[in-house]
């Protein structure tokens, strides 16, 4: 078995934000079917603490970064895990990344380097018998870790991925805390970790990993262009012969309609009946002559829902009905809460509810995701799953996951959702006028249904081709 750290700052069942935590929760099991012996490394944030009971203690540091710190082992299912039990940094209740007031906590960039800088002893030093010939690093979180494995003089044995979910997130700090953060002077430069005056912890992974990937093969080759990379598109340009997509899955256990117990199972789409009058009951919703569609997202710029807002009215006056569950940015907040007291056709529950989730895929006949860029997106995913057919825009994973009902594609019987770009209000209009046509033919429909439900969502493929960029790295044991 090839010995593989995962370093991240989140995982489910743990601790969740967003998709990264779907995907380092289910990789490790993935992987052991290729061969690969993944253990994952997370702060001991007060919500993990509460789920599994803490192990033996395998390394200590006296001072890390303002106080005492030690690694534990615990284990919880599948996962194999090493937590860091450091009081002073995450002993925190509430969001992982934001204080009370809503804003970044002060001392992020102490928190996460510290996750990278243990990331980087425990690939340097290992275990026990077990020591990682891969550190796989997740999003800026674990961005130093690289460059710490660089100055510990142990980049040589062990290799680095960094995976990027979310270019728009590079955990930037103040140039003036280089040596409190205990990196390198030698990689203060701007081919280094240095961006625009700032420490940027996500472009030091990006220069000092072995190799780049990310969530789906289109957002590899959108974040080399300008209007997606945030700043990072000539760093990725400068490594595009180390950088490659590998398309997110869904654990397909924990997403089945045949055994949910949030829902009334089914196999088939005419069995989402049930789940659909039930959706339409819990939101308040009259039914109507048109597709019901939800949509379950943060409420950001990135997500598009701005753009939905804007073509409510013909959709909902073609019959469309539509279920919201989401939070995020205040202001969206407040204008879906608004719309929501406008329209009959509209309902809104802001937060997040797992469990409400699963009723809703399953109880929906689309989910929307007019998102303006997504890295590889699991909702969508969850929708083929569920034979909820998706409405999405042209970018990243959702370009990649979902076969559009054109001509073509109809004429084949392939299609499973529709697409739509460039990503405008206009042309969401489009689309959701599309959707209430193919909702109205009842065959076709059903058969959109039965392709989606049949579309590979798991994670077979994937883990074998993150296996096989592992077995790339060094040599297989």
């Amino acid at each position: 078995m090839k010995p593989v750290l995962s370093v991240a700052s989140e995982c489910a069942p743990l601790v969740k934000t967003g998709g990264l935590a779907d995907v380092t929760g289910a990789l490790p099991a993935a992987l052991r079917t290729q061969g690969v012996d993944m253990r994952t490394l997370l702060p001991a944030y007060p919500q993990i603490r509460k789920q599994v009971e803490m192990g033996e203690t395998v390394l200590v540091e006296d001072d890390l970064f303002g106080g005492r710190a030690e690694l534990r082992r615990a284990r919880l299912g599948a996962l194999d895990l090493y937590l860091l039990d450091a009081p002073h940094l995450f002993d925190r209740e509430g969001s992982i990344y934001l204080g009370p007031d809503g804003e970044d906590w002060p001392d992020n960039p102490e928190r996460f380097a510290a996750l990278s800088w243990i990331a980087a002893r425990l690939g340097a030093e290992g275990h026990g018998d077990w020591a990682p010939q891969v550190v796989h690093c997740h999003d800026w979180q674990a961005g130093l870790a690289p460059v710490y494995l660089h100055a510990m003089g142990a980049a040589g044995r062990v290799k680095t991925v960094i995976t990027v979910h979310n270019v728009a997130f590079q955990g930037l700090a103040p140039a003036d805390r280089l040596d409190r953060l205990r990196l390198p002077r030698w990689a203060w430069h701007p081919d280094g970790l240095e961006y625009w005056g700032q420490i940027s912890a996500l472009k030091a992974g990006l220069v000092y990993a072995d190799r780049l990937t990310t969530v789906s093969p289109t957002y590899a080759r959108e974040l080399m262009r300008p209007e997606f990379g945030m700043g990072l598109d000539g760093v990725l340009r400068a490594r595009h012969a180390d950088l490659c997509g590998i398309l997110n899955g869904i654990d397909v256990e924990a997403w089945d309609p045949a055994a949910d117990s949030a829902i009334v199972p089914y196999r088939q789409p005419r069995g989402k009946a049930k789940n659909r009058r039930a959706l339409l009951d819990e939101f308040g919703l009259p039914d109507g002559d048109g597709p019901l569609a939800v949509v379950i997202s943060r409420l950001t710029e990135q997500k598009g829902l701005d753009l939905l807002l804007d073509v409510l009215p013909p959709f909902l006056g073609q019959g469309g009905r539509l279920a919201l569950l989401g939070s995020g940015n205040r202001a969206f907040e407040a204008a879906w809460r608004a719309a929501s007291d406008s329209y009959e056709g509209l309902s809104v529950r802001i937060g997040y509810d797992e469990t409400l989730s699963h009723r809703m895929i399953a109880g929906g006949d689309a989910i929307i995701v007019p998102s303006r860029f997504e890295p590889c997106g699991l909702t969508q995913l969850y929708g083929l799953r569920y034979g909820t057919v998706p409405v999405v825009a042209l970018t990243g994973g959702l370009a990649d996951t979902v076969i559009p009902a054109n001509d073509a594609s109809l004429r084949r019987g392939v299609a499973t959702g529709v697409q739509f770009a460039p990503v405008t209000s206009d042309a969401l209009a489009d689309a959701l006028g599309r959707l209430c046509e193919l909702y109205a033919q009842d065959k076709l429909w059903e058969k959109l249904q039965r392709n989606a439900m049949k579309h590979p969502v798991g994670w077979d493929v994937s883990a074998a081709e993150y296996a096989a960029l592992y077995d790339r790295l060094g040599t297989h044991t």
